[in-house]
């Protein structure tokens, strides 16, 4: 958890995957459940861009909705 702890004060970008590749190269024989439970454990979160998927575009024309009060009585 120290070694965790550290490594995520100078990168806290990095997630688990990046953080057991870390210990990996280090000599530590662990694997991803454990130090998801210890991150989760230790409240640690990483830092990372959110998708903007909803945003619409500078300028983008907004269509008027053209069954709005008409009633749908039958199919087509």
């Amino acid at each position: 958890m120290r070694m965790i702890d550290e490594q995520f004060l100078k990168t806290p970008f990095f997630g688990v995957r990046q953080m057991t590749c870390y210990l990996h190269n280090d000599g530590h024989l662990v694997n991803e459940k454990r130090i998801h439970r210890l991150m989760r454990l230790m409240e640690l979160t990483p830092i990372y861009q959110k998708p903007n998927a909803n945003r619409p575009a500078k300028g983008h024309q907004i269509y008027p909705y053209l069954l709005r009060g008409l009633r749908v009585e039958r199919p087509n």
